[in-house]
């Protein structure tokens, strides 16, 4: 086939697809490059991640290091990530003209904090690389031809291409068409989410944090340490969408109804906060225990903890049995809570699923069933945690599947 006159088509104008199309054009200037996107506007996701800021990817430059961010699909990135990482996404953002910068908890952002600075970056780059972009066309079915593709749209007309790259996110007609050109599924199922929680304990606490505690999903086997945020409906923050993340099977296999249990100092030992309540009792043996708290921890959350542990709000140091010292130290380092369901993080959703990996050569993003087929982004059973790894994934697929699909 002469590469001259080479037909890529992309569906999926998010994140992967345009990343794709941009490096098939520019490596190959000879080929055309097509996106079909079902919506009227392309890089939806792009524009509302990060609350509007997006968080491009994250200031993790060593490819070691970046894999240990996906519950799902690091083994087969590690290889890729050696090709184009956090550092080669920078990079290529400014030479584009967009700078970025890092946040304390490393996730990267363009210094504009305006998630259309990228959305517009990406448009100019699939522009000036002569990318033909189709808003509001609706993908009806895709028929392998030897060699190429029939692509059906929706509105009646019928398109023809050489090779194809499916960037369709968790869109279900995307894992619909990859299964019927030949590739298994891993079920789709929600990634990164927050857990709702009723517990006397959480009431009205909503807006509290920790900057460092430890949840565990019992059942599982699984934790993970970091910020925890108490909401109306339970329980956020990094340490419980990571947690959300790692689970994201076991959650949904449990119909999202388990137990976790939480340690809200875990730098202590028990017995170090054993020999610091002591202190405090016969120090201050006078002072009203939910007034007087010795540790790090909020004093609003340190008084629900005390009447869990059955000391009442007017009771004295002086007057705190064993038993309720015993209580208090469970309820600081291991106390049980029921998980009742999921909520919704932002509007970003994150899937755990999607293309089995092992069908997929990682050097070329193309199919090892289907010749002339390349995925990239979510479409792929590849889930980061937040912080920007899921867009880095997008970009490295998107990347790699653009360098192979023009040669």
């Amino acid at each position: 086939m002469n590469s001259d006159s080479l037909n890529i088509i992309i569906i999926g104008g998010g994140a992967a697809g345009f990343f794709g199309a941009v490096s098939a054009a520019e490596t190959n200037p000879h080929c055309r490059v097509t996106i079909l996107e079902a919506a009227r506007e392309p890089l939806g996701k792009v524009r509302i991640s990060g609350g509007g800021r997006c968080n491009v990817t994250h200031s993790c430059f060593d490819a070691g290091s970046l894999v240990q961010n996906y519950p799902r699909g690091g083994k087969a990135l590690r290889g890729a990530f050696t090709r184009f990482q956090a550092r080669d996404t920078v990079n290529w953002f400014e030479r584009k003209g967009v700078k970025l910068k890092t946040e304390e908890d490393g996730r990267m952002f363009p210094i504009t904090d305006n998630s259309n600075t990228i959305v517009y970056c990406l448009l100019n780059a699939a522009e000036d690389a002569g990318v033909k972009i189709y808003t509001g066309t609706s993908v009806a079915s895709i028929s392998a031809l030897s060699p190429g593709f029939e692509i059906n749209l929706k509105a009646g007309k019928t398109l023809k291409t050489d090779r194809l790259l499916l960037a369709t996110g968790s869109n279900p007609s995307g894992y619909k068409w990859a299964q019927e050109l030949g590739h298994t599924i891993e079920k789709p199922v929600p990634s990164l989410f927050t857990f709702n929680i009723k517990d006397e304990r959480l009431q009205d606490l909503a807006g509290v944090s920790v900057a460092n505690a430890t949840v565990r999903l019992t059942d599982a086997k699984l934790e993970q340490t970091g910020p925890v945020l108490i909401t109306h409906w339970g329980l956020s923050g990094p340490a419980v969408l990571k947690l959300s993340a790692w689970g994201a099977r076991f959650l949904h296999d449990s119909a999202y109804k388990t137990t976790i249990t939480i340690n809200w100092l875990p730098q202590y030992k028990q017995e170090k906060l054993r020999e610091m309540l002591l202190a405090v009792k016969s120090q201050l043996p006078q002072r009203m225990v939910s007034s007087s708290c010795p540790l790090p921890i909020p004093r609003r959350l340190w008084e629900k903890l005390t009447v869990a542990a059955e000391i009442d709000e007017n009771k004295r140091w002086a007057e705190v049995s064993n038993k309720s010292l015993n209580l208090l130290i469970q309820e600081l380092t291991g106390g049980k809570y029921q998980v009742t369901g999921k909520g919704v993080f932002k509007e970003e959703f994150v899937t755990c699923g999607g293309v089995n990996l092992k069908e997929i050569d990682f050097k070329t993003m193309e199919s090892k069933i289907q010749p002339g087929l390349y995925f990239a982004g979510e479409i792929l059973d590849i889930d980061g945690i937040t912080g920007g790894f899921n867009f880095q994934s997008a970009w490295t697929t998107g990347w790699l599947a653009g360098k192979a699909i023009s040669q």
